[in-house]
Order: structure tokens, then C-alpha cells, then sequence
């Protein structure tokens, strides 16, 4: 196989779309699958930009798993590392796009999602020695065995090329708040860049201030910080320079998947060696177009598409 250039880690699902925009879940009449989880999903936007990409993560020995290997497999992302959880099913999804631009979501990951039980056996130690970008997940130290395995990763890592945190806090996936901060928080000593949303960071650094937090995450020895700020645009910080890159204006069809085309585009624009304002706006150009579709994995956007709406964004120095 081709050397690798992106290894996400964590979630995995199938995702259950309405056919019917607007209205109640109870009242949706017809649902489209797509392939899902935050994860997956940077590795199928890393995938549509051209970079090989792969996720390590399980499934169930069901139907649904085997949708998940096919549907990486026709996006260009290896499922050579997605195992199989043998008393668990792989997780379901709906979604209900009652508002669209954000919709809530209904979780079937009980008693305990297979891509919370990866081991230090699932995992291929060469590649994360070895590839230049490696993607770890808030998420995947809600529960263990992920939480002790992540960690393990996290120190053989030791900081090595771009080794980036996506913050990822779900509520439905924690019992409190506050038992979240010191996992995610302890991430942030052992890798380069973080990546989170004004909530994600109240919860990681106890503030949703994005300067504030940008200063806290740079503190712990990342390189880069980047603070998605919603209709506001995005923040992206070095211990040198920050910038903010204002919002793409689209028309919002589903609001699900925009922060993981963002972090596919974010990974291209690290292994590129772009500059931080730049991955700022190609990223947030990328976050946009997904905004404007229907479903995650399948709308993640091309160069093309990323270029002509990203040459519309000024760059300004702040």
C-alpha cells in the first residue's frame, strides 16, 4: 500500500437522513444512509483532496459494517484498519434537520459504540510512528478501552509532524462537563495543533472567549490553535501571529459535517505547508460548502469547489 498521509482515530456511523426538511423526526417519512462519525468523515475529506487517508476505528458484525468498509473503499480511504467489535453493533444516527442549520441528532451507540473499544492490539504502531498527520478526537477519551489506547498513542507519538486534536465534545457522550475537561485537557501537553468550536473550548480550557482560549491552548505547547466561531468566522493562532477569517455566506441545507470537511481541508493545508491564514480560509470555504449540502461523507467538497469560493474571502491581517 502507498504510504500513508492521514490516520484519523475514533468514530464511526451510519447516518440517517430525512427526505423531509423542516419537520419533526416523528413526522420524517422516508430516511438516505450516509457513511458518518467525525473521524471518518476528516478522513473521507482529507480523501476527496487527494491525500491517502485511512481511519482506524470498529465496527459491529453486522449489515452496517460492512456499508462502512465499502463506503470508505469508493471515497479512497483504506479500511484496512476498521475492526470488528464482536458483541456490539455498529452505531446508527438520525438526524432531523428541524433547524437545518442545527439539527439534532439521535445517537444508537448503546450499551457501548465499537470505536469506544479500541486496543492497543487494533492499533498499526508503524503507521502512527511513521504518518505526517495523525487525528485524535475529544470524543475517543469518553470510555475505555479508547480512552487508555488514545493515550498510548498520544505518547509514542510524542508530538511527531502534525498530530492534531479536534476537540469534539458531544454532551450525549459524558456524564457531566466536568469529568470531560481533565481527558480532553490532558491531550493538549501531547499534540501540535487543536481545533474546537467556542463550546469545545469552554469545556477543554474553561473559556469560549476565542482569544482567551487560542492563549491557553498555545500555553500548553501546541502550535496552532484554531477557534471556529460559527457565523463569526474562525480564529487561527501561532505564538506569533493570529488572524480571522470571516464566514463563508451560503445558503445552510444541513449544518452536520461543515467542522469535519473544515478538519479534511485543515489537514490538506498542514501537509501542504500553507500558512495559517491561508488553511484558515480554504479550510472554512470547505466547512461552508458542506453546510450547503445534504449529508457528511458525501458532500465533502474538491479543490475546485474549495478554490472559487475561498478566492471570495479577504485575508486580513487582525
Amino acid at each position: 500500500m502507498t504510504e500513508l498521509e492521514v490516520l484519523t482515530i475514533g468514530r464511526v456511523g451510519v447516518d440517517l437522513y430525512p427526505q423531509q426538511s423542516g419537520v419533526p423526526l416523528a413526522e420524517v417519512e422516508t430516511f438516505a444512509k450516509s457513511l458518518g462519525g467525525t473521524a471518518t468523515n476528516v478522513a473521507v475529506a482529507a480523501a476527496r483532496l487527494g491525500r491517502r487517508s485511512a481511519v482506524l476505528t470498529k465496527v459491529g458484525p453486522d449489515g452496517f459494517g460492512d456499508y462502512v468498509r465499502s463506503a470508505l473503499e469508493r471515497f479512497g480511504v483504506t479500511s484496512r484498519y476498521v475492526a470488528t467489535a464482536p458483541n456490539l453493533q455498529t452505531p446508527v444516527v438520525f438526524c432531523a434537520l428541524d433547524p437545518p442549520e442545527d439539527p439534532p441528532l439521535l445517537f444508537y451507540r448503546s450499551p457501548l459504540a465499537p470505536d469506544l473499544t479500541i486496543e492497543a492490539r487494533d492499533v498499526p504502531w508503524d503507521v502512527v510512528d511513521r504518518v505526517p498527520l495523525l487525528w485524535v478526537t475529544g470524543t475517543g477519551v469518553s470510555a475505555e478501552a479508547s480512552r487508555s489506547t488514545q493515550r498510548a498513542i498520544l505518547h509514542r507519538r510524542a508530538r511527531r509532524g502534525h498530530t492534531v486534536l479536534d476537540l469534539d465534545y458531544r454532551p450525549m457522550f459524558w456524564p457531566d462537563p466536568a469529568l470531560a475537561r481533565p481527558e480532553i485537557a490532558w491531550m493538549l501537553d501531547h499534540v501540535t495543533v487543536v481545533v474546537g468550536n467556542r463550546a469545545e473550548t469552554e469545556v477543554a480550557v474553561g473559556t469560549s472567549d476565542p482569544d482567551a482560549a487560542a492563549d491557553r491552548i498555545l500555553a500548553r505547547g501546541v502550535s496552532l490553535a484554531v477557534v471556529k466561531r460559527g457565523a463569526e468566522g474562525v480564529l487561527i493562532a501561532t505564538a506569533e501571529a493570529r488572524w480571522t477569517v470571516p464566514p463563508c455566506p451560503v445558503q445552510v441545507v444541513c449544518g452536520l459535517g461543515a467542522g469535519d470537511g473544515f478538519g479534511g481541508a485543515l489537514s490538506h493545508g498542514l501537509l501542504s505547508g500553507w500558512d495559517p491564514e491561508r488553511i484558515a480560509v480554504y479550510a472554512n470555504a470547505a466547512g461552508a460548502l458542506v453546510a450547503s449540502r445534504l449529508a457528511c461523507a458525501d458532500a465533502m467538497p474538491t479543490h475546485e469547489e474549495i478554490d472559487a469560493l475561498a478566492t471570495r474571502v479577504p485575508r486580513n491581517d487582525q
